[in-house]
């Protein structure tokens, strides 16, 4: 039985690597040339992707949770409109906030369960290939090593990036169809750049995954420090900043300004957490009517109309939020990347 185990994933190691020859060396009729390296192992990845049982059954727990959501909010929705709302005007966007409480909104299951997608399609995208012994026989073709992380890290967003795009505009068409009214043209950008947060926000973790990837040896090792870090932000932070906050606490006779500072305090400590982030920037670019994410003082609230902001302002809000999220994905692929350029590729 062992012997047979081992056999099936010679095997399977060497289809990989096979794949990849093929790719190489088969001519396109068109130009009579064989595709550059790094497309061949970008499109052999996405195929990967996308045969995977992992990826398909994520797939369809994401879908069934969007659908579920997307029913929430479409019986809701004449109750989430009120006549003094402020967002009342955005009835479109109600779509991917309206909840009655049974099921979280739709940016709020995202949030939730993006982490896992990017953890999946990241975690064994380097030391599987080493426990395989595909990486030095994948290196030993004329394929620089830098095209293999970055193939697999464009091969994975563009698996995210169709998947959110294909979800996104499936939502609104299902909520156009149901709710007969369309969209105007900043509720369809801000939908857009929804989008895009969601596709910058699960690229961060599955650049995690990938650093996770390249420093640990076993995949089942990679995904469990994948999900442990998500777990931690999710649930053990917050729990932490809690006590933190309630340590710190000023007292009754404590000034307006000692009181500002520390409610400033506390939320940079909440936004050290990515999820916080995105939970930021989404709140912000789907309800018009947010015009700060802090703590304001009278000085600053006083003569303020309380209408929708425009979709330039809203994002000079988020802007911050978006600078954190796309520091925190560069500097993961980063460390990453010189990782695996410094590493031993042989199998160990």
């Amino acid at each position: 039985m062992i012997f047979i185990t081992a056999t099936l994933k010679e095997d399977l190691s060497m289809n990989r690597l096979l794949n990849i020859v093929a790719l190489l060396k088969a001519p396109p009729a068109a130009t009579g040339r064989a595709p550059h390296p790094f497309r061949a192992i970008v499109d052999k990845e996405v195929s990967d992707h996308l045969r995977s049982w992992r990826f398909n059954i994520l797939l369809v727990l994401i879908l069934l949770t969007c659908f579920g959501s997307l029913y929430i909010s479409v019986t809701n929705i004449g109750k989430a409109v009120k006549p003094d709302d402020p967002d009342g005007a955005f009835f479109f966007l109600k779509l991917f906030t309206a909840s009655d409480g049974t099921l979280p909104p739709f940016h709020v299951l995202i949030g939730f369960l993006g982490p896992l997608l990017g953890i999946s399609l990241g975690f064994d995208a380097i030391n599987s290939e080493q426990n395989g012994g595909t990486l030095s026989r994948i290196m030993a073709q004329p394929i620089h090593r830098d095209y293999l992380i970055n193939g697999k890290f464009v091969a994975s967003l563009i698996v995210i990036s169709v998947l959110f795009f294909a979800l996104g505009f499936l939502v609104m068409g299902l909520g156009l169809i149901i709710i007969g009214v369309p969209p105007t043209a900043g509720e369809f950008l801000r939908i857009i750049f929804f989008i895009l947060l969601n596709i910058l926000y699960v690229a961060f973790w599955l650049n995690l995954s990938i650093l996770f990837s390249v420093l640990l040896r076993q995949a089942a090792t990679s995904a469990l420090a994948g999900i442990a870090v998500w777990l931690f932000f999710t649930i053990f932070y917050q729990i932490i900043i809690k006590l933190v906050a309630k340590a710190l606490m000023p007292s009754e006779m404590a000034s307006g300004q000692a009181v500002l500072h520390y409610q400033e305090l506390i939320l940079n400590l909440f936004r050290i957490v990515p999820s916080q982030l995105f939970s930021d920037a989404t709140t912000t670019l789907l309800m018009p009517s947010v015009r700060s994410l802090g703590p304001l003082t009278m000085e600053q609230v006083y003569g303020a109309i309380p209408s929708p902001l425009p979709l330039g302002q809203s994002l000079l809000i988020v802007w911050p939020q978006l600078t954190g999220l796309i520091a925190s994905t560069v500097v993961c692929f980063a460390l990453s990347y010189f990782s695996f350029m410094k590493r031993e590729i042989r199998p160990r």
